[in-house]
């Protein structure tokens, strides 16, 4: 499966573009999000976003719950949607009409536009398309368990990252079950969909239903 960032997501859908243009790989942008962020806010229209905190801005028609904790660097979009506890711990960028719910934790990690987080999640160091979607109690896995190199599994080959912490890159329109976990360098391409309580490693294709490790299939047109 080709991994580009140019098939995974419509950049139009997220004011990080810039940052995913001048690279290859999703993986590629994680070191990068913090200075991006600092750079971009700087230049944003004030009449649209208001720099609240120090490397805080968030646009003026976002809705962000009085218990929510946010830390910068972090953009947060028009119409964005943060909710009751959400727990935003910096170098995030949340995108226009997205939803951060209900005890969600967030960090190193980019939101495209409408993309929705809203029950018990945690998403750390992965880029979620445009219109993804994880199901109640669903995470990515950020750290192997040895703390070694993430490498990523696509097909036969492995690709280096030389990162140790590496979460998930969901496509647009990807829906993932309830209580799923992408363990740390899984991709899920367009929309596909992951069945709940599945536990994903490796590459999974656009307009593919995730199963189980050993039945991926295509969804019918």
């Amino acid at each position: 499966m080709d991994i580009e960032i140019k098939n995974l997501f419509n950049l139009d859908e997220t004011i990080a573009k810039d940052l995913l243009n001048n690279h290859t790989y999703p993986w590629e942008c994680l070191p990068k999000i913090h200075d991006f962020i600092i750079q971009l806010g700087k230049s944003l229209d004030k009449d649209i976003y208001e720099e609240r905190e120090e490397n805080v801005w968030i646009a003026k028609s976002a809705k962000i719950a009085p218990t929510a904790s946010i830390t910068g660097p972090v953009i947060i979009d028009e119409n964005a949607e943060i909710r009751h506890c959400a727990f935003i711990r910096g170098d995030v960028i949340v995108g226009k009409s997205a939803v951060v719910g209900n005890s969600v934790e967030l960090k190193n990690s980019i939101l495209f536009n409408e993309t929705e987080v809203p029950h018990f999640n945690y998403v750390g160091d992965s880029i979620l398309g445009y219109r993804a979607h994880m199901g109640a109690g669903s995470i990515t896995s950020n750290i192997k368990s040895d703390k070694k190199e993430v490498i990523i599994k696509n097909e036969n080959d492995s690709i280096k990252t030389d990162l140790t912490k590496v979460g998930a890159f969901l496509g647009d329109f990807v829906e993932v079950g309830c209580n799923s976990v992408l363990n740390p360098g899984t991709i899920v391409g367009k929309n596909s969909s992951v069945y709940p309580l599945s536990s994903v490693r490796g590459v999974i294709p656009e307009n593919s239903i995730y199963k189980s490790k050993d039945t991926i299939v295509t969804k019918k047109s």
